[in-house]
């Protein structure tokens, strides 16, 4: 009878044991978690936009798209408009990754290796940028209105072969868009 009382002590003990190990790991998981989330992450924006029909259009070197061009991948100016009015955007066109976990006070890099300007605008909500033949029946957002000529689009432009950097956004989700392809969208997870 001792050696019974004994082990269903013993076992007791170490369920308890086994209890506590538990709630200290899920107490701390958190903090493991957000010590493996960086503090610094790169976005990368890219497209594939042909030089002759772009910069025939927009201007000389508006597409500086050297590599894809060359080899047949490019997307023509009217393909891409085309392609967007049917409500199937060109995925050539595109912020990678699609989401991404940064530690409060972090920093998002996103640099432009595409051809041709973009822009990394928060949103509040996802929607239409100031191109509308790009927007297929989306509404313009309100932080896309006025283009280039809204200051706050302007700073968030970035050119092709430039970086932009994105620095202590607040803890929680935040949306960017491109204004100028409105596909081009991602989230920001901030913890």
């Amino acid at each position: 009878m001792y050696e019974i009382r004994k082990f269903t002590s013993l076992a007791s003990g170490l369920s308890k044991a086994a209890l506590l190990a538990l709630c200290l790991f899920l107490a701390t998981s958190p903090v493991l978690a957000q010590e493996n989330t960086p503090s610094t992450v790169q976005v990368v924006a890219l497209d594939e936009c042909d030089p002759t029909t772009f910069n025939a259009a927009l201007g000389p070197d508006f597409c500086k798209n050297v590599a894809l061009g060359a080899l047949g991948f490019a997307t023509t100016l009217d393909d891409l408009f085309a392609k967007a009015a049917s409500g199937k955007p060109d995925t050539g066109w595109d912020f990678e990754p699609d989401v991404v976990s940064i530690k409060k006070g972090g920093t998002v890099m996103v640099s432009d290796q595409g051809g041709e300007p973009h822009t990394f605008t928060e949103v509040k909500n996802f929607g239409g940028g100031f191109i509308a033949a790009l927007n297929h029946d989306e509404d313009t957002v309100p932080e896309c209105s006025g283009g280039f000529s809204n200051l706050d689009v302007a700073k968030t432009r970035i050119i092709q072969g430039s970086q932009v950097q994105v620095a202590n956004l607040s803890k929680g989700e935040h949306k960017f868009q491109c204004c100028i392809h409105p596909w081009m969208r991602m989230k920001v997870e901030v913890k």
